[in-house]
């Protein structure tokens, strides 16, 4: 079978997931392509994504509605390709996302949905009646959909990201023995979903031997830079970092900081935790607590708080021996809950019980009715001011916690 994965080549978890499922599928005979919305020209010369160009489809814009031209010509590939279904990634970008309410009643139609946040929900409503099945890459997701959006739960599969990491040799002192310690930022440099411009504030609260390796780029690079400049002895950014250098670049770190507001499942903590690196990571209730287990295989600290963080990091750099045990622990529970033959064997499994029982879906709609649905288009919470959003978020999420540890939520 052949089945299109509708994203484009971009450092970012969703196609960390892409290149990960395309790999593990070839062993169920599946074959996974990308698709979607991109400058051909630039991928082309840019060295990160020239090769790619060789297992994809960009698809360029043209016409008075770009989305729609787009969403036309994806679905003309598709014809042409021989695709038997798609993989559509909720608000990867509009176009595809309104796409899979138009193909063809031939094509198995797949929905993932990748992070937890309303606008996620709303488009996830918008086309959930045009696809055979829902895959959620959480818990918290698909206890939302449920919940709040009265998705029915034998519609939903919970699917967890995945990695499969290579076994390096890299010149590294071993973790329970090395002095200081080296603590690593993987990601998107983003405030509003990262918490990015936390680490300042974590940084400041810690012995002066723990520093800080920033690896990524984004919209808040600049931003936190800045506010990084009065700690530059003991903080560095490196920029983004090709994939392939991503293995090395966590086996020389002892820990990785992620102070997220909000996240599916984040691909940066199982890559971290698959080379030893231990998570130290912001607790988002029905996420990262399905990942991580306090203290045992990680640490996790309640969203927004600097403190709370600062004092995880200093309780490792203080004990060199639980520091070694946490990550034995955590590379064990990756390659045991979260290795890429894993994922691909429950997609594969997905694919090929949806080619003998198709559900029930709404016939296509024409594109001659091409126009987004309410939930594709952006919702009043867009329009708050980001730090009305933020502190909204981190209420949020600590009273869930708060909730959790009072035996309020199961």
């Amino acid at each position: 079978m052949k089945f299109a994965f509708l994203v484009t080549p971009h450092v970012g978890g969703t196609f960390t997931v892409y290149s990960s499922l395309r790999a593990e599928l070839r062993a169920h005979d599946i074959e996974l392509r990308w698709m979607g919305p991109a400058d051909e020209r630039a991928l082309l010369a840019d060295a990160r994504w020239a090769d790619e160009m060789k297992s994809g489809e960009a698809i360029g814009s043209s016409g008075a509605d770009p989305g729609e031209a787009q969403a036309r010509e994806m679905a003309a590939r598709l014809d042409a390709g021989g695709y038997d279904g798609v993989f559509v990634n909720v608000l990867s970008d509009q176009a595809s996302t309104n796409l899979i309410r138009h193909i063809p009643a031939r094509y198995l139609r797949i929905m993932i949905v990748h992070n937890i946040t309303p606008g996620t929900y709303a488009a996830a409503s918008a086309i959930r009646d045009h696809v055979h099945a829902i895959v959620c890459v959480c818990d918290r997701a698909r206890d939302d959909l449920c919940r709040r959006r009265g998705f029915a739960p034998d519609r939903i599969s919970v699917i967890r990201n995945a990695v499969t990491m290579p076994k390096l040799s890299v010149d590294t002192p071993a973790r329970g023995t090395a002095t200081g310690l080296r603590t690593l930022f993987l990601g998107r440099i983003e405030d509003a979903s990262k918490g990015v411009l936390l680490l300042p504030a974590i940084l400041k609260r810690v012995h002066d031997d723990v520093t800080l390796t920033v690896a990524g780029d984004g919209p808040d690079s600049k931003r936190l830079k800045i506010a990084l400049s009065v700690l530059e002895h003991r903080a560095a950014m490196i920029g983004a970092t090709p994939q392939t250098e991503v293995p090395t670049l966590l086996a020389r770190h002892d820990a990785l900081i992620m102070p997220s507001r909000f996240e599916g499942m984040p691909m940066a903590l199982i890559e971290a935790m698959a080379m030893g690196c231990i998570p130290v990571a912001s607790w988002i209730d029905g996420v990262t607590n399905t990942i991580v287990e306090n203290e045992r295989n990680g640490l996790l600290f309640p969203v927004g708080n600097a403190t709370a963080a600062a004092e995880a990091l200093d309780a490792l750099r203080a004990d060199p021996a639980w520091r070694a045990e946490l990550s034995a622990a955590a590379r064990a529970t990756a390659a045991d809950h979260f290795g890429g033959a894993r994922m691909g064997q429950e997609y594969g499994k997905l694919i090929h019980a949806l080619k003998l029982h198709r559900p029930p879906i709404a016939p296509p709609v024409s594109f001659a009715e091409w126009r987004l649905p309410r939930g594709l288009h952006p919702g009043l919470r867009t329009y708050l001011p980001r730090p009305v959003k933020n502190a909204l978020r981190v209420a949020q999420e600590r009273l869930k916690l708060r909730f959790r540890a009072e035996g309020r939520l199961q």
